[in-house]
């Protein structure tokens, strides 16, 4: 048999070393570190649901409003009920449900990011 030379491993880049800060771990232990990311997270959920229930509660506040405030609104009526009645009364459930969707996306979009920041893999960050 010919002599065959040992296997040899090949990688695409070296590591240069363990992490100094395992955030995971941190994380779970519930560390002054990973304390603070969890703070950060439920801090940015928070904000982001403040932000949107503002956004949502305006709209709903400018309609009556604008029925106070401009008499072609006030009177214009559809199927003999009056228009800002009609939009309070339909426009509610789909412009809920949408807030919801969107809120619901950017948290799990800030879920994503946290873990991403929290992952031990080197790739992870990116």
């Amino acid at each position: 048999m010919p002599d065959v030379p040992p296997r040899e491993r090949v990688v695409l880049s070296q590591r240069r070393g363990a992490r100094m800060v395992r955030t995971r771990v941190q994380v779970a232990e519930q560390s002054g570190v990973g304390e603070h990311l969890v703070r950060g997270l439920v801090r940015a959920q928070l904000a982001l649901a403040l932000r949107l229930g503002v956004a949502v509660t305006l709209l709903f506040v400018a309609i009556p409003i604008l029925g106070a405030t401009v008499e072609p609104f006030a009177t214009a009526t559809v199927f003999g009920i009056r228009l800002n009645w009609l939009i309070l009364g339909v426009a509610p459930y789909p412009v809920l449900y949408l807030a919801g969707r969107l809120y619901l996306r950017l948290a799990e979009q800030a879920e994503r990011d946290f873990e991403r920041l929290t992952s031990d893999e080197p790739g992870a960050d990116r």
